[in-house]
């Protein structure tokens, strides 16, 4: 299935290219996902997602398949498999970057191909909540990318004492990540679809029912 999506980020376009390409700034942003390992073009990680109560753990990799650095636009191919079961998921994630004055529009096309308990929500289902989850993630690029500088100097800072140690400690696994809730997330798309049906047949049930109560009197 195809979704597509599309977010702004408060700053120029060659700020936000740079930040969407620094992999361990943007991995807390990333609804559901722990990043364990980056070498510059392949991400290996993991992702849960809920469903109902079965908490799901996909584990795999991301690969920047292309890269423009003059058209800022990047396509990834992303794959994994869940740990406890045969569910699968693989992805082309295609991201174009238009400035727009001060800010940058960020498109994202996703042909995605899901096995397993998440399939059964269907397209129109998966889209809404792929809405919400990149609404999520923008809102909190948005707030890393407006930090104040003398936050970003001070771990930079950090970083510079660092650099002259010849054997570098390997940084401690990160805590997993809160898995995304499919079910939740997708109560409001719900909601949106069935409530006016249900608020219309009740209209319909009540008004037959005063029809009828005045019907009896008579």
């Amino acid at each position: 299935m195809e979704l597509q999506h599309e977010f702004t980020v408060p700053v120029p376009v060659d700020d936000a290219w740079r930040a969407l390409l620094d992999i361990e700034r943007i991995a807390p942003c990333l609804p559901g996902a722990s990043v364990t390992d980056y070498d510059g073009k392949t991400v290996t990680g993991s992702v849960r997602v809920k469903v109902g109560p079965v908490t799901l753990t996909y584990r795999g990799t991301a690969v920047f398949e292309e890269r423009d650095d003059t058209e800022h636009r990047m396509v990834l191919i992303a794959s994994g498999r869940e740990t406890r079961g045969q569910g699968t998921a693989r992805a082309t994630v295609t991201g174009t970057l238009t400035p727009r004055e001060k800010e940058t529009a960020v498109t994202v096309r996703t042909d995605l191909a899901v096995t397993g308990r998440p399939a059964q929500f269907g397209r129109g289902l998966l889209s809404e909540v792929g809405g919400r989850l990149v609404t999520q993630f923008a809102d909190c690029l948005a707030e890393r990318l407006t930090e104040p500088e003398q936050e970003q100097e001070q771990e930079g800072q950090g970083q510079g004492q660092g650099q002259g140690q010849q054997e570098r400690k390997q940084a401690p696994e990160p805590e997993p990540a809160a898995p995304i809730d499919l079910t939740r997330t997708a109560a409001l798309p719900v909601a949106r679809r069935v409530g006016p049906p249900l608020v219309a047949a009740a209209l319909v049930l009540f008004a037959w029912r005063w029809r009828r109560a005045v019907r009896q009197r008579r």
